[in-house]
């Protein structure tokens, strides 16, 4: 029996074009180490522009497999993903795998391969081998997939002695301000000049990256055009989550500012999710500002990005207007307000008194210090960062 002929190892743009077999199939050198490469289906060279491997001018061999760990909540994935421009820059042609709870918020043209933390996509990303994998979740489920992945290099949080445990030394101080109040407190860091330090790196203004639909997001600048009539769009997000109420500034004080932006011009919009909902009705009843309900999260951040200034307190929503690029005054009382970057675009407001009640639940103080945060205050920022040439 004649030896086979050994098969040729992929190639880039001028690589031989596929053979016809003699039953008139096409062989094809499947180029298995592009980064383009999804396994079963279409790549996206091909499923938009009908490339083939062999004769494909995009090929792009991969250099480095790295796996990302980042489960949630929304807005600490899309506070994570100035990593990948990181990554991508250091490492031409790496190919990222990312598992999280929250894969429709990361845009599919940097990542490229996108895991959900349930049965199908642990079982896969356990079987993977990785050259570089980071986990930045100190939850034990993210701690633990970080140990048992197969990696040669890991950054981050894994598990060990039943713990949780930094994977390298940088880690530790990222561990420690999350352990104890006191050193938080202390912390100058902002969150991405902690998580580029753990993974050995230097942040250089690497922005956000977020998933966006330019379709929904041409429909909602129509709607706001027809509604505002030439006014600038001030997004209002009027609620923060369950867990710390504590960050809610008062009814009252929403109601005022509506109609200070309202008496000075501006077209005021009221935003949130389910949990809002009751009260933004309530909101837009009693001072006729817009409100156009509350939606997935596509069309969430379709809907953010025709505004053209956002009030939020520390929420998903400030990510979102981040990742926008939106001028963004942001409320904080319970947080270190040094955590926070905006990138130049934004001012944090808080109360004028303070607060006491570091990462708090409830309030200690008899009077809610976000009473102390004034209208006039949040305006006047409004004001200074979206009034501009108005």
């Amino acid at each position: 029996m004649k030896n086979k002929k050994p098969a040729r190892r992929s190639g880039g743009a001028g690589a031989r074009k596929g053979r016809r077999a003699p039953t008139g199939a096409p062989v094809i050198d499947v180029q298995y180490d592009c980064r383009h490469f999804r396994g079963h289906i279409p790549c996206v060279p091909n499923k938009l522009r009908g490339k083939i491997c062999g004769a494909c001018d995009e090929y792009e061999r991969v250099t480095k497999s790295i796996l990302m760990i980042k489960l949630g909540a929304i807005g600490d994935v899309i506070r994570t993903t100035p990593l990948v421009s990181a990554f991508r820059n250091r490492y031409p042609g790496c190919r990222i795998t990312w598992v999280t709870h929250f894969p429709d918020v990361l845009p599919r043209d940097l990542v490229d391969e996108l895991r959900r933390p349930d049965a199908v996509g642990l079982f896969t990303v356990l079987r993977g081998s990785y050259d570089i994998a980071l986990n930045l979740d100190k939850d034990s489920e993210a701690c633990i997939l970080l140990a048992e992945a197969d990696a040669g290099k890991k950054f981050g949080f894994t598990w060990k002695d039943g713990h949780i445990e930094p994977a390298t030394p940088a880690a530790r101080h990222k561990l420690l301000t999350g352990l104890f109040d006191s050193l938080s407190r202390e912390n100058t860091k902002h969150y991405l000049d902690e998580i580029f330090g753990i993974c050995g790196f230097e942040f250089a203004g690497e922005e956000y990256l977020i998933r966006r639909d330019p379709a929904a997001e041409e429909r909602w600048k129509s709607r706001a055009a027809d509604q505002a009539g030439g006014k600038k769009v001030v997004g209002l997000n009027t609620g923060c989550g369950k867990r710390w109420t504590t960050r809610l500034w008062p009814a009252d004080c929403w109601i005022a500012l509506i109609g200070r932006l309202q008496g000075a011009g501006y077209c005021p919009l009221l935003m949130g999710g389910p949990d809002e909902d009751e009260q933004n009705r309530e909101y837009a009843r009693r001072t006729g500002a817009w409100y156009p309900g509350h939606f997935p999260l596509a069309e969430f951040i379709a809907l953010s990005a025709s505004a053209d200034a956002i009030v939020t307190q520390v929420s998903m929503m400030m990510h979102i207007a981040i990742a926008l690029r939106k001028p963004l005054i942001l409320m904080n009382n319970i947080f270190n307000p040094r955590e926070f970057e905006l990138y130049g675009r934004g001012v944090i407001v808080g109360p004028s008194t303070g607060c006491d009640c570091y990462y708090g639940e409830t309030c200690t103080r008899t009077r809610h210090c976000m009473l102390d945060l004034g209208v006039d205050r949040v305006f006047g920022e409004i004001e200074r960062l979206a009034g501009r040439g108005r």
